[in-house]
């Protein structure tokens, strides 16, 4: 019997089976092709196969990272949420596939990574409660600097900086994007019928944060929740196929406990936080090293000679302050 495929994702919080966008499309797609993953869900991205999130681990074909490159493997693998779908709304598909990655992923990106209010009150709080000590203390900054520079990859200006044209332009695009999503989907479940496809998944993973997320500027937000359609969409989806997720109370949303699948749980627990102690330990001490905090002192033995000659008397010297 061959081995199941294993996905390692961020985990859940507002009600969300993952925080992330992109794992929560994946997820999606795997729920809609009826893909058996063993799901892990954690707040360690070092933890993963490829050392990111999403990530597949298959047994023949070593591991992949990207959402992209995940499903394809899950369709050659016979899980295909496509399979249904007619030339016409297969390229369909792909065209408003990239219609969500070029205008609304951008703004998404921005409006939790970019925008200062979000990143701190929401964004940046998530992974600092999430995250394991003491990762939890660089790496949040780490991913804003990375997700700045897939925001200017995406755009094409390795100069972009935020502000607020940037944000209207940015904005303005996204509503655009949501406004033609609203009118393909209608007042049907799903965008092809009855059955959700690699489109519902994407559309899902992009506007379900939105939706559920408490964001203290919620321009994007505010114009998702005025469209009846997609809103329910997304509440569908959840019902539908993650129904515990809906369980999850607000006042967990920041919960640092870990998964019952986190690595954490493995019998290395006591070793990794150990480890983790020492290395903030370590951390902590070259940093007063490096500032002038901390000094190491020479101490010369009573009675020596110094350099002139003179007879030492036990005292040590200190460097000035400034």
């Amino acid at each position: 019997m061959a081995a199941p495929l294993e996905l390692f994702c961020w985990k859940g919080g507002w009600g969300l089976p993952s925080v992330d966008t992109e794992c929560l499309t994946v997820l999606a797609y795997a729920k809609f092709a009826g893909a058996p993953l063993k799901v892990h869900k954690i707040a360690n991205p070092w933890r993963s196969p490829t050392g990111s999130l999403p990530a597949l681990k298959t047994q023949e074909e070593g591991s992949f990272s990207q959402p992209s490159k995940i499903i394809i493997h899950l369709k050659k693998q016979k899980y295909n949420a496509d399979y249904d779908l007619s030339g016409k709304e297969g390229a369909d598909a792909l065209a408003f596939i990239s219609l969500v990655e070029e205008k609304l992923l951008p703004a998404l990106v921005y409006a939790l990574w970019v925008d200062p209010k979000n990143y701190v009150d929401v964004t940046r709080r998530w992974h600092g409660e999430n995250i394991p000590f003491p990762l939890n203390f660089f790496l949040p900054s780490r991913m804003q600097g990375r997700q700045l520079d897939r925001l200017r990859l995406m755009r094409g200006d390795l100069r972009l900086e935020p502000g607020d044209e940037t944000e209207k332009e940015l904005y303005r695009e996204a509503l655009e994007c949501m406004n033609l999503l609203s009118q393909r989907l209608a007042s049907h479940t799903f965008f092809f019928g009855d059955s959700p496809s690699s489109l519902d998944a994407f559309v899902f993973g992009h506007l379900a944060p939105l939706l559920k997320m408490k964001l203290p500027n919620a321009k994007l937000q505010q114009h998702l929740k005025s469209m009846d359609n997609l809103s329910n969409f997304c509440s569908n989806i959840l019902t539908l196929y993650f129904p515990s997720e809906g369980q999850d109370s607000p006042g967990r949303q920041f919960s640092s406990q870990p998964d019952s699948s986190d690595f954490d749980n493995e019998p290395h627990k006591r070793r990794n936080q150990v480890l983790s102690v020492l290395v903030a330990l370590g951390a902590m001490l070259s940093y007063a090293l490096l500032t002038g905090i901390l000094s190491i002192q020479h101490v010369r033995p009573q009675g020596a000679l110094d350099s002139s000659g003179r007879h030492g008397v036990g005292s040590h010297e200190e460097e000035d302050d400034d």
